[in-house]
């Protein structure tokens, strides 16, 4: 199956600790229902896309039996064909799946976003979905749906751009790219609100651990690490530039007269402005070699090793 995304790891990122998030009472607690909405919203269209796949109709030969065949059209591809219980290649491009040729040549930009919201088999929607439970709804929380949407579908954009830019010989599905930019934003969503936790190391260290076997992960065969990479970086500035927080004190400082304090540090700042810069020369750049036609392994002779690195077990 030509399909690259399938990673596999569950992004873990929250939990009800104090590591990630500040829980002062202060706080705006918002209620989640995005995140909740992005998951029905895959669901339902894989359910579509299993519709308009068809295998009994369209299975043929007797070596070929469509897997759960109980299900009718919703039923299945050989598992020879699509190990993760899902539709056939065809399908997934019909219905938008991440194709570089179609994307340049065919002026078919919206793919970028849409295969955002595809996946290759239920084992892969589950992955996600839960990876998304996970992370986006204490992100959302916290910070509300406006910003962490923003992060989601930017990030996603984000990924989709640096897969296409590397991987020109197969499609790609999948929420990786969204989910890892979620990741991103969170490591810096730690860096740039660093002096309103109390466990800064324990924090930090876990969120590497996490977002390291993951990105790990994107070295196996099939999975396309480029969306996962392209994602986190794109989320990453985000983060700086969406999460930023006051500084430790200066709620106390507004009701005392004697305690001065800037609602922003100087170096909350400066992230800012360098992660805006960074944000808008990445994807510019990244938009305009990709309409251009550009292969990013001919300007990077060793970045095609991110996505897939070779070993005595299996070969790319």
């Amino acid at each position: 199956m030509a399909n690259r995304d399938m990673e596999t790891g569950q992004k873990r990122g929250a939990n009800h600790n104090n590591y990630f998030y500040d829980e002062s009472s202060r706080e705006t607690h918002w209620t989640s229902w995005l995140v909740p909405a992005i998951v029905v919203a895959n669901l339902a269209v894989f359910i579509a896309v299993m519709f308009v796949n068809d295998c009994p109709k369209k299975i043929n030969g007797p070596n070929k039996v469509c897997v759960a065949r109980f299900l009718g059209r919703f039923s299945f591809q050989p598992l020879r064909e699509n190990p993760l219980f899902g539709p056939s290649s065809s399908t997934l491009e019909k219905m938008g799946a991440l194709e570089w040729r179609k994307v340049v040549h065919e002026h078919q930009g919206w793919r970028l976003v849409t295969c955002m919201w595809l996946h290759a088999g239920i084992i892969h929607l589950l992955t996600n979905m839960l990876s998304l439970i996970f992370i986006g709804i204490r992100l959302e929380q916290q910070f509300g749906f406006i910003r962490v949407g923003l992060i989601y579908l930017i990030s996603g954009l984000g990924g989709s751009i640096l897969s296409s830019l590397f991987l020109q010989e197969s499609i790609s599905v999948g929420a990786s790219g969204a989910l890892f930019g979620l990741l991103g934003a969170m490591l810096s969503e730690l860096l740039t609100n660093w002096s309103i936790y109390a466990n800064k190391a324990a924090a930090l260290f876990t969120l590497l651990f996490i977002i390291a076997i993951n990105l790990g992960l994107g070295l196996l065969p099939r999975v396309d690490n480029f969306a996962h990479i392209g994602g986190f970086i794109t989320g990453f500035c985000l983060g700086f530039i969406l999460l930023i927080r006051p500084q430790h004190g200066w709620e106390s400082s507004r009701t005392n007269t004697s305690l001065t304090k800037r609602k922003y540090s100087i170096y909350q700042y400066v992230l800012f402005i360098v992660a805006a810069l960074i944000l808008v020369v990445c994807l510019t750049v990244g938009s305009v070699m990709l309409f251009k036609g550009e292969n990013g392994n001919k300007h990077c002779k060793w970045c095609h090793r991110l996505s897939c690195f070779p070993t005595s077990k299996w070969t790319c």
